[in-house]
């Protein structure tokens, strides 16, 4: 199975290099060498992975990385020359799911990515995740989940998630007024054990509360239980 990857990368002689390298791993490469105009490509390519530089022209490669990650699933990766403690942990804090530098042998730079992409595998559906396992229409208050149609209506309107929003919110649903902690979601639905640095979870919590009208500063419907995790109230949807 061959990956799509955008390489966002100004120095045009290595991007070649690596996008050779990568080619031969069954890893096709788009090259696109401002920062500025990032994002618009890779909405256009729809990649499975990401490779970020950090200096980059029109808009570093940091900033890119938290602006994408609210809207991007897949797998970001700070592919940089920048060996700092600072740069590393603000790139995993802002939502990168590695950070590589340009130094690294290419053999452990193609495990890694194939680490991350095998990440990506499609995960279980939150409906059979769920220990009932029941295709009925979950209802609280004004929120209605059809689990077999996929629908979200929220006071009689209809909510767009995407897949992975979807499972997100069925698997919270299935198990309202628990609190369901970061490496117990994070396993259910991307396949993986939370790492501590990992905060594509919080991302996504982030996004599913912006989609369902939930307050991001004081969150009645998705809450946080600090130190613990995340819990679907039961009583925020009427």
């Amino acid at each position: 199975m061959t990956h799509r990857i955008v390489f966002v990368e100004d120095d045009a002689d290595l991007a070649e290099l690596i996008r050779d390298f990568l080619d031969r791993h069954e890893m096709d490469v788009v090259i696109e060498p401002r920062g500025d105009t990032a994002l618009d490509t890779i909405a256009r390519e729809q990649p499975d992975m990401v490779l970020l530089d950090i200096m980059l022209p029109g808009k570093d490669g940091l900033t890119i990385c938290r602006e994408l990650r609210p809207k991007f699933d897949g797998p970001i990766i700070m592919l940089t020359s920048l060996d700092s403690d600072m740069n590393q942990i603000l790139g995993l804090e802002l939502g990168a799911n590695d950070y590589i530098l340009k130094t690294t042998p290419p053999s452990v730079l193609v495990a890694r990515l194939r680490a991350q992409l095998r990440n990506m595998r499609p995960a279980q559906p939150a409906a059979e995740a769920a220990p009932a396992k029941s295709s009925r229409k979950a209802v609280f208050g004004q929120l209605s989940i059809d689990p077999v149609s996929r629908d979200v209506t929220l006071c009689g309107e209809k909510i767009p998630l995407s897949t992975s929003d979807f499972d997100l919110l069925w698997l919270l649903a299935s198990h309202a007024g628990e609190t369901l902690n970061r490496d117990l979601l994070l396993k259910e639905m991307r396949g993986v054990d939370y790492d501590g640095l990992d905060r594509s979870i919080d991302v996504a919590i982030s996004r599913l509360r912006k989609k369902l009208g939930d307050n991001p500063s004081e969150p009645f419907r998705i809450k946080t239980v600090r130190n613990r995790g995340y819990l679907f109230s039961l009583s925020g949807w009427e």
